[in-house]
């Protein structure tokens, strides 16, 4: 019978060849499990208004094999309105080594980010025409290392004028809802101006900087005679919806507002883009960015459709009556 002996030298290199290969696979297979993609969330505004909004990044974001809390892990920074803020908080979310950003609220997310670095990918969301802001070089061909979703909702504010005028007619003065602080203030003083003059309507400008100062800016509103109201737009209204539309309310104001969240809130009209589901469209680009895709190469994409939602329910609550001829305009009319 063969006994077992020690093993003869052949052998001994074959199992020394065999460890080898096994201890280098080791670490290989380890590598393949990559750590989650990381993405630096900053937001002008405040928390109430991100809740219901992360549903819709984190979609456009999974249509891309990106989920969060699995293979990827988002960080939010958020400045409540206080804009002197958000380069810290851009810093602070760069630090962290962000594999790519987004940036939402007015110009100034998107600026602190592009003053900070000139290679982590940079997604924005903003109202201003980031052209103009100096934020791309085109909307075709952003250049640089930003791209984004140009929402023109500043724009609108001309639009939003004209449709107060129909709900309030007459010659009494319109008022206009601002906050100073707002990167764009002064542009939406200049087109609302305008908007007012062609149509030979005085104009009152009532301002508010932080959520404090709405209820005051309202009874100033109604203090000067204010036949309606806009409520330009500003990442602090849109974090402040309940509290905006309240004070309208109880001060009797027709009012119109940047997006039908206001509406679905009580309000009683608006005019603008679709916000929130814009959102999917921004975590649809940084999933792509995240799989490769440069920023430059992604052109910014703008709404291709504007609403206009009226609440007849308002409408009965500050006591007047929407004109038939602005109801069959309306995309939608809440009862």
């Amino acid at each position: 019978m063969k006994r077992f002996g020690p093993a003869r030298p052949e052998a001994l290199k074959r199992r020394a060849f065999l460890a080898a290969v096994s201890a280098l696979a080791a670490p290989t297979a380890h590598a393949q499990t990559s750590a989650p993609k990381l993405i630096g969330f900053l937001h002008s505004g405040a928390p109430n208004y991100i809740a219901g909004i992360m549903t819709r990044l984190r979609r456009g974001l999974a249509d891309h094999g990106f989920i969060d809390g699995k293979n990827l892990r988002i960080e939010t920074r958020l400045a409540a309105g206080h804009y002197e803020r958000i380069p810290a908080l851009a810093r602070e979310l760069l630090a962290l080594k962000a594999d790519a950003v987004l940036a939402v609220g007015g110009s100034e997310p998107v600026k602190a980010f592009k003053a900070a670095t000139s290679t982590v990918p940079i997604v924005f969301m903003s109202a201003i025409d980031p052209v103009r802001a100096g934020v791309v070089e085109s909307l075709g061909r952003p250049g640089g290392n930003v791209t984004g979703i140009s929402l023109v909702g500043a724009s609108l504010e001309p639009k939003r004028l004209e449709v107060l005028a129909q709900l309030a007619p007459g010659k009494g003065p319109l008022g206009a809802l601002i906050n100073p602080q707002y990167p764009g203030a002064e542009l939406q003083r200049e087109s609302l101006r305008s908007a007012a003059a062609a149509m030979g309507r005085p104009l009152e400008f009532v301002t508010a900087t932080s959520a404090t100062e709405i209820d005051a800016a309202m009874a100033a509103a109604a203090d000067r005679h204010c036949a309606g109201l806009v409520q330009a737009q500003d990442p602090l209204f849109a974090s402040t919806i309940p509290q905006i539309v309240a004070a309208a309310e109880h001060e009797k104001l027709p009012a119109v507002y940047q997006g039908r969240e206001f509406v679905d809130l009580g309000g009683l009209a608006s005019y603008g883009t679709d916000f929130i589901a814009a959102f999917g469209d921004a975590g649809g680009y940084l999933g792509r960015i995240l799989k490769g895709a440069k920023p430059a190469d992604l052109p910014v994409m703008q709404p291709t459709k504007f609403e206009f939602v009226v609440s007849l329910k308002a409408a009965k609550t500050i006591g007047i009556e929407i004109p038939s001829s602005l109801l069959s305009t309306a995309d939608e009319v809440i009862e």
